[in-house]
């Protein structure tokens, strides 16, 4: 993991394309804005775990629902 550290204003850009803005802060609450093109999904990390749980999730359902399909063939 790469520490860095910046103040209210300041920014790091990671890539070509994707910058992180640090708009405030307040206590222990920091605000970050984050400038990326609309194809790359910036989301929290919650609920990108919660993303990639619904998605294994549907991949399970669809592998057990192709193999009911197959059954029925043979």
């Amino acid at each position: 993991m790469l520490a860095l550290t910046r103040r209210k204003g300041e920014s790091i850009v990671i890539g070509d394309n994707i910058e992180m803005v640090v708009l405030g802060i307040t206590g222990e609450q920091v605000r970050i804005g984050v400038i990326a093109p609309k194809s790359i999904s910036v989301h929290r990390k919650e609920i990108f775990e919660q993303i990639r749980s619904e998605n294994k999730e549907a991949m399970q359902n669809a592998k057990e629902k192709l193999k009911t399909l197959g059954d029925n063939f043979n």
